[in-house]
């Protein structure tokens, strides 16, 4: 069993991604696969679980709450999303390969809620690829 915390959670949907606490990759949550109660799940929770390889990438089995979310925030009152600079410095942030996934799970779950979970990974990986070309993200 894996521990990891979750990024984003679609209750609507019914899916969201966590990161492994153990690095790697993010890992596909779906709402079939939770042994509790699925309002108790948010950014921030703490998720016990089994990874499996699918034909979409990695996904979580047997989810299991170690903590819950934390109480939400409202959105008004938090800071700038992390992809949006408030002053142009002429610097850009060279970011690791899971720093700029996460930032690209949010900007497209954010841009295009409707996006299934497998396009999400799809785009996620070949952005990943070129920015690893253009130096984007570090090694």
């Amino acid at each position: 069993m894996v521990t990891g915390k979750v990024l984003r959670y679609d209750h609507a949907r019914g899916y969201g991604f966590v990161a492994p606490e153990i690095g790697g990759d993010d890992v596909f949550i779906h709402v079939n696969d939770f042994e509790f109660d699925k309002a108790l799940v948010g950014p921030g929770a703490r998720l016990e679980f089994e990874i499996e390889e699918s034909g979409r990438g990695l996904k979580a089995s047997n989810i299991q709450l170690v903590e819950r979310a934390p109480a939400s925030v409202p959105r008004a009152s938090l800071p700038m999303e992390p992809h949006v600079r408030a002053v142009d410095d002429g610097l850009c942030d060279v970011l690791t390969a899971k720093e700029f996934t996460e930032e690209v799970t949010e900007c497209l779950l954010t841009a295009a809620p409707t996006m299934q979970a497998s396009e999400i990974m799809n785009v996620r990986q070949h952005l990943v690829r070129m920015a690893h070309g253009h130096g984007w993200i570090e090694n």
